[in-house]
């Protein structure tokens, strides 16, 4: 089976490579320009996919507050323009989105059918993605909405609080946004999962379990010192958003049902976040022995 990944250095799209092998052929922005329908049809028709999977977008959160057009370019109109590629030619699609389509306010796991309202220009472009997806190609696409990604590969939460924690004294977090940390490449198997079988509909993905951004470095900490990533133990501080703030507001609670979905990938089983985190530190720190 030809499956075609739009992107091609984020975290997702290198997974997305691992899991998929000879069936996976990346695009990134210099293979495809997903703003231009023309030239978007021109090189998709030279691969003549079965699927296409969409692991681009706009993802500088802050940033957008101030580059709108840029991202809505990306993260809205590249998706219609994808969609009505895939109508056309009746080319299964699958898209990634987010937990920041939704408010924050519920406080209780978002389900698949709860009202999208996002809070800034980036959940915004994002949910706009979504509706022009669904308002197209509502019955051959796979909407999956996810949160909180890292990997190995590429920049990433985990990554940034390796560094910080070698490199400061002290550190404080946000503790009052609440998530699930989700593994790249149990996202990568999803959307192969959904590409592969032609699963149509709105689905959640993460890894199980509930944490904050404080207590994810707190696990963060204990396990790369019992690791052996990092030498010592620093003072991890909580802190709560009013004493971070940002351009962009983010939302407070985001975490997603997985109701539907444990019930339609019926092969697939999440697993929790900290044995999740666990194997990406092993993975990274046997890529760093490999690099030494």
């Amino acid at each position: 089976m030809s499956i075609v990944v739009i992107g091609k250095s984020g975290q997702l799209a290198y997974e997305l490579q691992q899991a998929g092998g000879d069936d996976i052929v990346c695009l990134g922005r210099d293979n495809i320009d997903i703003t231009d329908k023309g030239a978007l049809a021109d090189t998709l028709d030279a691969i003549k996919p079965d699927a296409l999977i969409n692991a681009s977008a706009y993802t500088a959160v802050d940033k957008a507050e101030s580059e709108q057009d840029a991202a809505a370019l990306i993260n809205t109109q590249g998706v219609a323009n994808l969609a009505d590629y895939c109508k056309a030619k009746g080319t299964f699609l699958v898209h990634v989105s987010t937990d920041y389509v939704f408010n924050g306010k519920k406080g209780s796991p978002y389900t698949v059918d709860d009202t999208i309202e996002p809070q800034g220009v980036y959940g915004k472009t994002k949910a706009d993605g979504e509706k022009a997806l669904l308002a197209t190609v509502p019955d051959s696409s796979c909407l999956i909405r996810t949160a909180w990604v890292y990997s190995t590969h590429g920049n990433n939460f985990v990554k940034t609080m390796l560094r910080l924690m070698a490199d400061k004294p002290q550190l404080t977090v946000i503790d009052d946004q609440i998530g699930s940390p989700t593994l790249a490449s149990s996202l990568a198997q999803a959307c192969l999962y959904a590409a592969q079988n032609k699963t149509a509909g709105v689905f959640h993905w993460t890894d199980e379990g509930v944490t904050s951004w404080y207590d994810f470095a707190l696990a963060i900490q204990e396990l790369a010192i019992e690791k052996g990533l990092l030498e010592s133990r620093i003072p991890v501080l909580p802190i709560p958003s009013s004493q971070y703030p940002t351009p962009a507001k983010r939302p407070h609670y985001s975490v997603l049902d997985k109701t539907l979905t444990r019930e339609t990938f019926s092969s697939l089983h999440p697993t929790h976040w900290r044995e999740q985190l666990s194997a990406m530190l092993d993975a990274l720190k046997a890529q760093q022995s490999n690099e030494q």
